[in-house]
């Protein structure tokens, strides 16, 4: 019976204690490449910011508010990639783009968005500023994509999961489709993160993510 019992007591504990290693080898990880990228990415900060001046109007970027993990509320950092009006501007759309608006939370083909800001969406770029969101430790390298709390609705039962692990900059559903995916294979796929996260699988969304930005694969 002695037996029995602490071999049903031995896995859990083992997989806890793997578990707690891999989130230490993760920050330490987040840590190491987010300080490297600001470094070296450096220059390309300084262009890119000339070029949203020279462009546009506005500062160079942009805080979104968006649900970190437990529900927390966090400040997510971005280039600027829309004209200064551009919440007043939702005012003007169309039916049809209100119903995709709603649907997706964002539009394919969105008339706010400036020269500078399409070339940084398209080639992700307008992202790199949450290595410092990854510095601060309320985002990590890997990880579902944050969300904004009127999308938590999307997850139905799998809300308190999505919300037990912090966002990243790029995760499974980025690696994989990202806009050419409806938001329930979006769900799906986060899903399959959390429940498989692991360091080969983080390395493998990273190489994934690489292929997909040079491809541009689903950027919009």
């Amino acid at each position: 019976m002695y037996t029995e019992k602490t071999d049903i007591m031995v896995e859990p504990i083992h997989l806890g204690i793997r578990r707690k290693m891999y989130l230490t080898f993760k920050r330490l990880f987040d840590i190491l490449m987010s300080l490297i990228g600001c470094i070296f990415l450096s220059p390309v900060f300084l262009l890119i910011m000339l070029a949203i001046k020279i462009d546009s109007k506005g500062p160079c970027f942009f805080i979104h508010k968006r649900v970190g993990k437990d529900g927390k509320e966090i400040g997510v950092f971005k280039f600027r990639t829309m004209v200064m009006n551009a919440e007043e501007m939702l005012k003007e759309l169309t039916p049809e783009q209100e119903k995709e608006f709603k649907e997706k939370f964002k539009l394919d083909n969105d008339f706010r968005v400036t020269r500078v800001g399409k070339f940084l969406r398209k080639t992700s770029l307008d992202e790199l500023p949450q290595l410092l969101n990854i510095l601060i430790g309320n985002m990590t390298l890997i990880g579902p994509r944050p969300v904004i709390e009127m999308e938590l609705e999307k997850y139905g039962k799998n809300k308190d999961k999505f919300l037990s692990v912090t966002p990243g900059l790029t995760g499974y559903w980025q690696a994989n489709g990202r806009s050419n995916t409806t938001y329930e294979e979006r769900v799906e796929m986060d899903m399959y993160y959390i429940d498989h996260m692991n360091v080969f699988l983080d390395i493998k969304i990273i190489f994934q993510t690489i292929r997909s930005v040079l491809k541009r694969d689903g950027a919009k």
